[in-house]
């Protein structure tokens, strides 16, 4: 059962992962935040509270949204980040080019 929580009103989305951002687990994630962008989502914000690991594939996931958005004239957040994820996305300097806070 996917537990995976999305919402969307207008311009603003929301989603929350089930869990970590690693490759096994992106492909209909993938999807769904393209999906979202093209139906006028301008600000989307990605709440990693149930996930405590993010991997290559995932961060990859996250540029590919924040470029989209950013082509789009929007922006992308990441918030409830653990620690480790955090300190992970600093540093990166990932919280340079889209907002990242921890929980």
């Amino acid at each position: 059962m996917n537990k995976e929580v999305i919402s969307q009103e207008v311009s603003v989305g929301v989603v929350q992962p089930e869990g970590d951002l690693v490759a096994a687990k992106l492909p209909a994630l993938r999807s769904k935040l393209q999906e979202m962008v093209g139906a006028g989502v301008r600000r989307l914000t990605v709440d990693l509270t149930m996930a405590q690991m993010v991997d290559s594939a995932g961060i990859g996931l996250l540029i590919s949204a924040h470029n989209s958005l950013k082509k789009a004239g929007g922006e992308l957040a990441v918030i409830n980040a653990s620690c480790d994820i955090l300190a992970l996305f600093q540093a990166m300097r990932i919280h340079q080019h889209f907002s990242v806070t921890g929980n």
